[in-house]
């Protein structure tokens, strides 16, 4: 079938790897702007779809937006059969849901209707989830609330982070979507609306929730950090005498020891185990800004965090 594929980052990578294996013929790209990159910002790289297909010898388009008649236009004189959307990050008006023959399918990384929207991996894990999964969707003008036609459950271990899930997620989402657009080209897909009940929304991370509050259980702290893990990384401030500086968590497990009534924040051993509103967890890997990733033993060697130290 002739396929246009939309996307943006690494995560949709694996599936337009996979439609073009699959010996689909997909006729272009679309993937948002080249975007400022690195420390200072002064280089402008195209996203890791849009290298991918250059890669792959497939055009590319990258509009702002898709809201234009000269774009939607542009869309329409392609004829696809199928649209196929994977972490795309722009609204798709009506008329390129409408334009190709088989509608727009997108491989939403949730089970629907449980975290629609931006962030669905990093909300799955800072509430708690004990599985997510993917879903393939014919797309309508909602928020992600198309009629389902393929699902695969994944599980969530307790010390997974949102990287993690993210690898595991991308490869079923590219799994998946090969299967669902060879069927839609053969007998077609069958649909299932979403219910009605538990619908969540997965908001975009805000800098503003990404500070770690130890006055919160273990479980929920541990949970927010592996959450945002290894980006934008949840993180603490650490006085050093009369310097504070934000120290980035990448790694922490719920300790089972007591606090003995220890203000949430405070250090409790060698082994940077900190007390919490209910609880301790125990620090595994942090981060200083502009340093590397350290085990808390390395970190401690160069840090000084005695016990009754408070951290927040």
């Amino acid at each position: 079938m002739r396929i246009i594929f939309m996307g943006t980052p690494d995560y949709a990578v694996p599936t337009l790897k996979a439609l073009h294996a699959a010996g689909q013929e997909i006729v272009a790209v679309y993937s948002q702007p080249p975007r400022p990159a690195g420390r200072r910002g002064l280089e402008v790289l195209p996203s890791p779809v849009h290298r991918t297909a250059e890669a792959l010898g497939i055009p590319v388009f990258t509009p702002k937006s898709l809201k234009s008649d000269e774009e939607q236009a542009g869309f329409c004189t392609l004829n696809a059969d199928a649209a196929v959307v994977v972490a795309y990050g722009l609204i798709l008006p009506k008329a390129i849901l409408d334009a190709p023959r088989l509608g727009a399918w997108n491989g939403h990384a949730s089970l629907l209707p449980r975290w629609r929207g931006a962030a669905p991996i990093q909300r799955a894990i800072m509430a708690g989830d004990a599985e997510t999964g993917v879903m393939i969707m014919k797309m309508d003008e909602g928020l992600d609330t198309g009629a389902v036609a393929l699902t695969e459950t994944v599980s969530i271990n307790q010390s997974m982070t949102t990287g993690e899930l993210h690898d595991t997620l991308a490869v079923v989402t590219a799994r998946l979507m090969v299967e669902a657009v060879a069927r839609l080209g053969a007998e077609g897909l069958p649909l299932a609306p979403q219910c009605d009940a538990g619908v969540t929304y997965a908001a975009k991370i805000a800098k503003t929730e990404t500070g770690v509050d130890f006055s919160r259980p273990a479980q929920q702290v541990h949970d927010h950090v592996r959450g945002l893990a290894p980006s934008p990384g949840a993180w603490f401030e650490l006085t050093t005498g009369d310097r504070a500086e934000r120290v980035k968590l990448l790694a922490t497990e719920v300790a089972g020891v007591d606090i003995k009534g220890q203000a949430p924040g405070t250090v409790l051993d060698d082994q940077l185990t900190i007390a919490c509103g209910e609880g301790a967890v125990r620090l595994l890997s942090l981060q200083k800004a502009g340093g590397k990733p350290l085990a808390a033993r390395d970190f401690i060697r160069g840090n000084a965090v005695p016990e009754g130290t408070v951290i927040g």
